[in-house]
Parts: structure tokens; sequence; C-alpha cells
């Protein structure tokens, strides 16, 4: 779940909605992970990777700071202890509705019977909505509106409005003139007037004014530095 087109991303926005709930098969684990770690899993995942070889298991949350959660020591990769133990749990989980078994002659030389679950080896990842869910929200303003937005503000030192993901920058001419607006009244105006407009797009109201800016930068460093190429600038 990356993008707000994915598919994963649109069943989860159907649950946050009230319109569909986790598949039933998932909700023991989802309990256990909410009780083990006190968070909220709003949806889980399952498919296979390397070629089908490998199952793959992502566990949705609603806010990044429960995703953060486990993430290991240096804060980046996966605390691979708490993989193991979500792993070991969809196992349990799945044995105990039926959906997969151990079969073999007297226990011996075990093998994990025929079923759409894979549980080997397994790969535990994360994600979250709240992250995808802003992208969506920017993304969903119309370039009309933005461009009606930058006539609003009538000011000839703007060159550009540009959006990407869930950030928003407007573009002055010259480096001097990002030194010159950072932080000021009008740098704060501009921002008012860009929430006020985002806003209306925001179905579940994760932007809040008081933690929302948007950037400053200018044509000067995106001709200079990026050969004045828009894939280059957000690369």
């Amino acid at each position: 779940m990356i993008m707000p087109s994915d598919k994963d991303y649109k069943e989860t926005k159907q649950i946050m909605l009230g319109k569909k709930v986790m598949k039933p098969e998932f909700k023991p684990l989802a309990d256990w992970i909410d009780k083990t770690y006190e968070v909220k899993t709003v949806n889980i995942f399952y498919d296979t990777i390397d070629k089908g070889t490998r199952p793959r298991l992502e566990i949705c949350f609603e806010h990044p700071k429960e995703k953060s959660q486990f993430n290991g020591p240096n804060g980046f990769n996966f605390d691979s202890d708490k993989q193991k133990a979500i792993g070991k749990k969809f196992k349990e989980t799945l044995k105990e509705q039926g959906l997969i078994q151990d079969s073999g002659l007297f226990g011996l030389f075990k093998k994990q019977a025929t079923s759409k679950y894979k549980t080997e080896n397994i790969w535990v990842i994360y994600g979250d909505f709240e992250s995808i869910a802003r992208i969506e929200a920017n993304e969903s303003v119309p370039e009309q509106k933005v461009k009606e937005l930058k006539t609003e503000l009538d000011n000839n030192d703007i060159w550009e409005i540009s959006r990407a993901f869930s950030g928003t920058t407007i573009f002055l001419y010259t480096d001097e003139q990002v030194k010159k607006y950072e932080n000021s009244e009008e740098h704060k105006r501009w921002t008012d007037k860009y929430f006020e407009l985002l806003s209306q797009y925001d179905e579940f109201g994760y932007f809040k004014r008081e933690s929302f800016s948007v950037y400053l930068d200018s044509k000067e460093n995106f001709d200079n530095n990026y050969e004045s190429n828009w894939y280059y600038y957000y690369k």
C-alpha cells in the first residue's frame, strides 16, 4: 500500500468509512496484535513475492506513529522479534480456524497442507492509512483550483505552485525571495489559503493547521540544480 491508486488502499478506505470489514480470517490476528502492542490494526493483506515462493503479510495501522512502533533500534529496519512473533501468531490463528493444517505420518516429516495461505518463512511488513490518505487529499485538489489560488494570492514574486505526494511548494523566482518570505506573515497567509483549499478534500481530517505549512523554493534552484526538470526535482 504505497499510493491512493493501490487496490489495498481502496479496500482499507472502505473499511475506514465503515462500508466494508476486514477479512474474517485475519480478525483474530488483528485482535492479538492490538492487545499485545496496544495499537489499532485497520486491515491486513496477504500475498506472495519471489515468484510466489515466499508469503508476505502487511499489517496496516491507521497512523504512522503506530507503524513506527514496529521499527528496529535504528528506526529504519523492522524489529525482527516482532516480525517473528506476528508470523508465528498468524500461523496459529489459521490453524485454529482450520485454514491450514500439518500433515504427515505420525507427525513426522510435517509439511503444510494445500491452502491459499502459506506461513513458512513469511515476511511481515507494515503500513499506515493516514500517510496515503494525505497524498490522496492533496492530489485531489483540482489543478484549476490551484491556478485560481495563485491568482488570488496576487504576488508577482510567485512563479509556480507545485504539489507532490502530500506536500505543496510555492516557488518564487530567486533564492533571495525565498529568504525574504520564509516564516513571514505573507508565508503564513499563503499557508492559510492553501490549507483552506486542501481541507475541502481531506476526508479524514488528517491535516492540522498547527502542523501544516507550504514549502518555499525558487525557480533559480529548480533551474540550476535540477535542470528545470520536475522528475529530477521530486526524485
